[in-house]
C-alpha cells in the first residue's frame, strides 16, 4: 500500500507536477451498497484495510467508508445488524481523478475533512485511493 504525505505549502521539487495517478493506491476492496456494517468491518478486518470502496447496483463507485465511521455507526443508540452502507454514506463523494494535480487533490482534502478519497474513472469507476500518510 502506497501512502501520500502531503504538508500545506510544501515546496518539495519531486512533488511539482505530481498528479494523483502518479501515488494513488490500487482500488483494493469493492464493496456494493446494500452490504451491512457488521459484513463490511468484517471484510475490513480480512483484507486488513481502514476502508473500502462502495459501489451502486450498476458497479460505480459512491464513496468511500472507514473503519472509524463504521465503528462510530455501529456504537450508536440507533444501530441495528440490517443498516446498510447506502444507509450511512450520505451525499456522493468527494472523488478524484487521476489526472489531478497533487496540490488540487490535496487542497480538496484538506476542505472536505477527509484522510482519503476514491480515484475514479471518467465514467465512475473505481481506479483506486489517494489516502494520507499518518
Amino acid at each position: 500500500m502506497t501512502l501520500v504525505q502531503m504538508k500545506p505549502g510544501s515546496t518539495d521539487p519531486t512533488a511539482v507536477g505530481r498528479t494523483v495517478a502518479d501515488v494513488m493506491e490500487t482500488a483494493g476492496p469493492q464493496v456494493c451498497n446494500d452490504m451491512t456494517v457488521e459484513v463490511a468491518l468484517s471484510v475490513m478486518a480480512s483484507a486488513r484495510t481502514r476502508h473500502l470502496l462502495v459501489c451502486d447496483d450498476s458497479g460505480l463507485c459512491i464513496g468511500l467508508v472507514t473503519h472509524t465511521r463504521l465503528a462510530a455507526v455501529r456504537e450508536s443508540s440507533v444501530y441495528s445488524d440490517r443498516v446498510q452502507l447506502r444507509d450511512i454514506l450520505g451525499d456522493r463523494g468527494p472523488f478524484t481523478s487521476p489526472v489531478t494535480t497533487m496540490a488540487e487533490a490535496g487542497h480538496m482534502m484538506r476542505h472536505s475533512a477527509v484522510d482519503a478519497l476514491p480515484v475514479v474513472d471518467e465514467h465512475g469507476s473505481a481506479l483506486g485511493v489517494l489516502a494520507l500518510a499518518r
